[in-house]
């Protein structure tokens, strides 16, 4: 048996981390907040609701709120509101460029349906709803890897 040539082991190598990139996120458009409120959404309710509408507003020196509305499996309407913190020192050129980029990207606030969620549920179904993103990450990665 031969074996294996170091370049063929770099490129095995390489293959990984470049198969990840190419995986990305599911929605590369989409501002992370908004990604996180939705997840955090999914996982409080239990399920994948049909979203309805969604927005991102930011408030200089304040806040950036982000709305989510959807309709559920059972045919209810909610709504729900993520706020993340201003967290810029100062304004630059990428704060100009991307107004978001002032915001944390960790809520501090979370309203579902008129009931505000505080920690430690708060935390709780944050660190859900990055694990879930974590487990559909390495799902996608996978697939691309199998050539599905």
């Amino acid at each position: 048996m031969r074996p294996i040539s170091g370049s063929f082991r770099l490129l095995s190598l390489l293959s990984v981390p470049v198969a990840a990139l190419s995986v990305g996120c599911s929605n590369p458009g989409e501002d992370v907040r908004l990604t996180l409120c939705r997840d955090m959404v999914r996982v409080t309710l239990g399920s994948e609701p049909n979203w309805r509408d969604q927005s991102i507003e930011p408030r200089r020196q304040s806040e950036a709120e982000a709305r989510l509305s959807w309709t559920g499996t059972d045919g209810k309407t909610g709504q729900a509101s993520c706020y993340y913190p201003y967290n810029a020192v100062e304004n630059d050129m990428f704060t100009a460029a991307d107004p978001l980029a002032a915001y944390s990207t960790s809520p501090t606030r979370f309203v579902l349906d008129g009931r505000s969620i505080s920690n430690p549920e708060l935390a709780r179904v944050i660190g859900q709803a990055m694990r879930q993103q974590g487990r559909e990450f390495l799902d996608r990665a996978r697939a691309t890897l199998e050539g599905r």
